[in-house]
């Protein structure tokens, strides 16, 4: 198993957390030093805030952990494809390096929608993708598969 793939099921590991909350499961870990030294999930519905993302979890507590607002050295791994606001929060935290197992088709910002990194910002962080892409995608079918069902069963029940 390579360090990738390791840090890759931590990531895994918080959004199964974040799941049992009924929540999108979505996981990220910050490394720095080959160190996990932050860990966040997707709290949107708990936190009632849009903000609540997995990425967005993780680098504010890196950044609380390193006591500064540049992580440069660090990599983020994401359970899956990064959108525009927490692609922009990498470009402005100074992130090196992005890891991320699914792609997101509809919100998708390190590619699938829009590569933000290939603008003329002032950073860009090195990208690997398609890590544990195969867990990272199921976890995310398989969640909104049961919450399909179980909106037909409540639509079925008020019928």
């Amino acid at each position: 198993m390579t360090d990738d793939e390791k840090f890759m099921k931590e990531a895994l590991r918080e959004a199964k957390k974040s799941q049992s909350e009924m929540e999108v499961p979505i996981g990220a870990v910050v490394v720095y030093e080959n160190k996990i030294i932050s860990r966040g999930r997707n709290k949107r519905e708990l936190s009632c805030n849009a903000l609540s993302h997995a990425e967005i979890v993780a680098i504010n507590q890196a950044c609380q952990k390193l006591k500064r607002w540049r992580l440069t050295g660090c990599t983020i791994y994401v359970t899956l494809e990064p959108c525009p606001m927490c692609a922009g929060a990498i470009i402005n935290s100074r992130i090196s390096k992005v890891v991320y197992g699914a792609n997101d088709p509809k919100a998708g910002s390190c590619e699938s929608v829009i590569d933000l990194f290939s603008l003329p910002y002032n950073h860009k962080p090195q990208v690997e993708k398609d890590v544990l892409k195969q867990e990272c995608s199921e976890i995310l079918s398989l969640f909104f598969k049961n919450l399909r069902k179980k909106h037909d069963l409540k639509f079925k029940e008020q019928v």
